[in-house]
């Protein structure tokens, strides 16, 4: 008889089976449980100890000894049969329990540590941390709720100014606004250890403070106080509230017996420092409206205080808003900006934010003139300024902007991305991000992020119109609309709003429907470049060739700026009917008189919209030009494009348009087929008056492009229908 056989007959390696497996068992309940118990460290180490130590004995044991039927005997002293075979089969049973009960806490602890990717993700709490939790307003009047908000922003910032404490972002503690969370469940959201809480009353001239720093774990109040006095004695309160809770928080957890010193709000005008409050409450949703209303109160500020630095921060920071949003142009955002911005580095020269606006406004201002050395220069200043100050989200902001229009969608990604990680509950870094994912072509990804955003704050019309873009997208021509209706009611004073629904509607050449929102652009802003937009596109649906020529030709002798592509889309106009009525020779002239240089291919410093309206014209040059000096001209324009980074080929229907101007019709054919009319026809309402020009002729001559052609006309109408029906609805139930 072997060894193994032996082992076997005894039962040993049954036996060391099942110790192990009942071992690992004891071993994993008693270590999780021992330290929710109170038990010290040691004691859980002790239990793995004394499991290894007991395996000798446990293969020994059954070597020299056997269970009976009559009780346990020394291996020597019984007989073989029945004796060991009872024995066998104890040793059966109590493995396959052990084996099926290994099973079940293996299954119960990988379902407890799956990561949900869709939560935040809790780092180890440092006891030196701490979130300022919004201060509530107990005026029982929501209007003062600026106030209450910006006490607590003003604390925010004094605390983050303590060396090697850890403050959470205003964003993420402003994200528990109203919430009926415990704090213990908001330090947990937060990664803090400790929180401070307070509420404020006003009556007339008179505040009334209530602030306390509670310890999460034991909800131990560290230290509390109540406040009361005049309201011209408001920064004194702060800077007290701060000083006594930095000190609780230096001398037990920072080993600083020494009381901080802050610098808050740099204004000791307490009218100033109201009208600051009440702007930063109005922009918050970036708004038509918000952003406006914040810049008077600002100005209000400024000139109640014109030392305010940080009120012309947020000044300059607002202008570039105002030009997002389209209540400025770029020249006077600029302009404004940059103002505001030197005044403030003249005063505090290596004020973060400030050059970072200085830095980005120099691309803003002047993209067209830029070398792109120049473009890749000021990416690595505001890189260089975000790894100085990574708490401050705005410049990571601006960095992601400025690599976005180079299509550094990547380097833009881990930006933003970046951001999130530590903001999670900023619902501007959501809104980035959902913006960029649009660029990506990543929709799903869009949409949840710009839900997201509207999660922590309601109120953001362009986050609505993101989400009609996403919409646009997916082929959903009801869900583009309900957006953008919903942005609209949220911000009426945006003209633009009703323009995007206009426009949206003559795409799908709904006249009728379009012009309930055409006339209230002209209510409110008749001489917009939104509403020579929407006027040339209505002509355009119309079939109305004179009227929009009338219109186009009206942007051009007014030199209108290129938002939303007013500009260029009425070049194109002009010299697509020029190519069909061989009149492109006059058509240029006249362009050339009224925009000089306009088709200077190769000038170094051109405008943006003369660059964008000699890429509308490739269309007619196609028909007007020698070949080889119509690809010498899509070659410049490529490369230009490339010299900064840029890939106009990385988008399918610019890489079709490209094919056809080559004469590339096989290989246009197939793209086109693949990859361009693959997509919903929402995404390109304009489709048929594009392939209709003569470059597209010879690709939609085949039969399996015309078949394509005639199933986007199919959807096209299924969308329009769908639409129709539901403005109707909306008629009806008003």
């Amino acid at each position: 008889m072997t060894l193994v056989d032996e082992l076997k007959r005894r039962n040993v390696l049954k036996v060391v089976f099942t110790y192990l497996v009942v071992g690992w068992l004891l071993t994993e309940v008693l270590t999780t449980i021992l330290p929710e118990l109170g038990a010290p460290q040691w004691a859980s180490r002790m239990v793995i100890l004394v499991f290894a130590l007991g395996f000798f004995p446990a293969a020994i044991l059954p070597w020299v000894y056997e269970i009976t039927p009559t009780g346990i005997k020394r291996e020597s002293d019984i007989a073989r049969g029945d004796a060991a075979r009872s024995s066998s089969r104890i040793f059966d049973y109590v493995a396959i329990l052990a084996a099926t009960i290994l099973i079940v806490v293996i299954a119960v602890l990988g379902a407890r540590t799956t990561v949900d990717e869709s939560a935040p993700m809790n780092t180890e709490l440092s006891p030196a941390s701490i979130a300022v939790l919004p201060f509530v307003n107990m005026t029982g009047d929501p209007r003062n709720d600026y106030f209450s908000d910006g006490l607590t922003e003003t604390l925010l910032h004094m605390l983050a100014q303590i060396p090697d404490l850890q403050v959470a972002a205003r964003t993420s503690s402003f994200a528990f606004k109203g919430q009926s969370k415990t704090i213990g469940e908001i330090a947990q959201a937060l990664s803090v250890a400790h929180v401070l809480e307070g509420s404020v009353q006003l009556s007339e001239n008179r505040v009334r403070i209530t602030a306390q720093l509670i310890r999460a774990g034991d909800g131990f109040h560290v230290w509390s106080n109540n406040f009361e006095t005049d309201f011209d004695d408001i920064f004194a309160i702060q800077d007290e509230i701060a000083r006594k809770v930095g000190s609780a928080l230096s001398a037990s957890l920072l080993g600083n017996d020494q009381a901080p010193s802050f610098s808050a709000i740099d204004t000791d005008n307490p009218d100033a420092y109201d009208l600051f409050l009440q702007a930063l409450a109005e922009r918050a949703t970036f708004s038509y409206g918000g952003l406006k209303a914040a810049e008077d109160l600002l100005k209000g500020a400024l000139a109640t205080d014109p030392g305010f630095l940080d009120a012309k921060t947020e000044l300059a920071i607002n202008y570039l808003h105002q030009y997002e949003t389209g209540l400025i142009g770029l020249e006077e955002a600029v302009t404004n900006c940059s103002a505001m911005t030197r005044q403030v580095l003249a005063a505090r020269p290596d004020d973060p934010m400030a050059n970072a606006l200085r830095i980005y406004v120099d691309v803003a201002g002047d993209a067209e003139a830029m070398d792109p050395g120049r473009v890749y220069d000021v990416i690595g200043q505001l890189e260089q300024l975000v790894a100085e100050n990574p708490d401050i989200y705005q410049i990571r902001i601006l960095l992601g902007q400025v690599l976005q229009r180079v299509q550094k969608y990547d380097r833009a990604l881990v930006v933003h991305l970046e951001a999130l990680q530590k903001e999670p509950y900023n619902p501007r870094v959501h809104y980035e991000l959902g913006s960029l994912y649009l660029m990506l072509d990543r929709p799903a990804d869009a949409r949840a992020a710009l839900e997201r955003s509207l999660e922590l704050e309601s109120r953001q019309p362009n986050a609505y119109v993101r989400l009609a873009r996403v919409s646009s997208q997916l082929g959903d021509g009801v869900g583009t609309v309900k957006h953008l209706l919903r942005a609209f009611e949220i911000d009426p004073r945006d003209h633009e709003l009703p323009a995007g629904i206009a426009l949206f509607l003559y795409g799908l050449g709904l006249v009728e429907e379009g012009d309930d929102f055409r006339n209230l652009v002209h209510a409110v802003a008749p001489t917009s470049e939104i509403a020579s937009l929407v006027e040339l596109r209505r002509a355009t649906s119309l079939g109305d060739t004179s009227a929009s020529l009338a219109v186009a030709r009206r942007i051009i002798e007014e030199d209108v700026e290129d938002r939303k592509g007013t500009f260029s889309e009425a070049v194109r106009q002009l010299m697509r009917v020029a190519a069909a009525n061989g009149t492109i020779v006059e058509t240029t002239d006249y362009l050339e008189q009224h925009a000089p240089g306009i088709f200077d291919i190769r000038a170094d410093a051109l405008p943006h919209k003369y660059r964008a309206a000699q890429i509308a014209s490739l269309g007619a040059w196609y028909v007007s030009l020698p070949r080889e000096e119509l690809l010498q001209r899509l070659d410049d324009l490529l490369d230009e494009a490339h010299e900064f980074g840029i890939d106009p080929l990385a988008d399918p229907g610019n890489r079709l348009g490209v094919h056809a101007l080559r004469g590339e019709t096989e290989a246009a054919v197939k793209l086109a087929l693949e990859q361009v009319f693959s997509q919903p026809v929402t995404r390109n309402l304009l489709w048929q008056e594009e392939y209709s020009q003569p470059m597209y002729a010879d690709i939609v001559a085949d039969e399996d492009v015309r078949d394509a052609l005639r199933r986007r006309q199919a959807e096209y109408a299924v969308v329009r229908d769908q639409v129709r029906a539901y403005l109707a609805g909306i008629s009806e139930s008003a």
